[in-house]
């Protein structure tokens, strides 16, 4: 997962944000929230590793198959924090995760890269738009969770290195970057549309979003996450030197 390019300023915490997790999970319908979201999360951090793993197989030099392996192996660290918490707060894991397999899986399958220069545009891209909209979320989350999550989301390094791949690309041949321009495109599009199933398709989840639970979100301030996650995205399109 990636650095926040549109990390959410927030005042001092009230409600549930400023509760621990003892205190906030007594209330059933946060509890079960929260399972979703830690379930999703951690299956995200599987298939981030299991994609990353494959697009090692690609990489055109020794060094950039050994730098694709070393972010690999800190996404399956965040895995095994995540799934390690959900056992101890007496979920089983597989079972948290399972409702999210096949969105994840729907998603990937739906953009698997043909490249190698696909694959680090979707990680780049794919991974950051997710990490955005799990930050927005962890803002409304008990001080113990926020802590979590925030710390599964640190940048394994995959941001900076795609940046510096494609943009040499692009300099040796500049008709890659019309490409991949739409391919970052089409990413977005269903990035965003898998999100908003997978919340959609949860109650739990979904009433925290808009509202039901605590301080969470009402429905113009999903409007405006919506709008800082994709204005972050222009921002990452110019980085990797792509018109948004």
């Amino acid at each position: 997962m990636e650095t926040p390019d549109n990390a959410t300023e927030t005042s001092e915490p009230t409600g549930i944000a400023a509760q621990d997790w003892a205190t906030a999970s007594a209330e059933p319908q946060y509890r079960a929230a929260v399972v979703d979201l830690l379930g999703a999360l951690a299956y995200g951090e599987l298939a981030a590793f299991e994609r990353l793993a494959e697009d090692a197989k690609l990489a055109p030099t020794l060094a950039d198959k050994a730098e694709l392996a070393k972010m690999a192996s800190a996404e399956f660290h965040h895995f095994e924090r995540l799934t390690d918490r959900l056992a101890a707060i007496d979920v089983e894991p597989t079972g948290a995760m399972e409702p999210f397999a096949k969105a994840l899986d729907d998603f990937h399958r739906q953009t698997a890269p043909s490249d190698w220069l696909e694959g680090l545009v979707k990680a780049y891209v794919g991974d950051s738009i997710a990490s955005d909209f799990y930050r927005e979320v962890a803002v409304r989350l008990d001080s113990d969770t926020r802590s979590l999550v925030l710390a599964v989301l640190d940048d394994t390094g995959h941001g900076n290195f795609a940046v510096e791949k494609v943009r040499a690309a692009i300099e040796a041949d500049p008709r890659v970057g019309g490409r991949l321009a739409l391919w970052a495109r089409r990413l977005m599009g269903e990035a965003l549309s898998q999100a908003q199933r997978v919340v959609a398709d949860r109650d739990a989840l979904s009433t925290m979003l808009v509202g039901g639970v605590a301080d969470g979100f009402d429905l113009a301030e999903v409007g405006r996450m919506f709008s800082r996650i994709t204005e972050a995205h222009t921002k990452r399109m110019a980085a990797l030197g792509l018109a948004a």
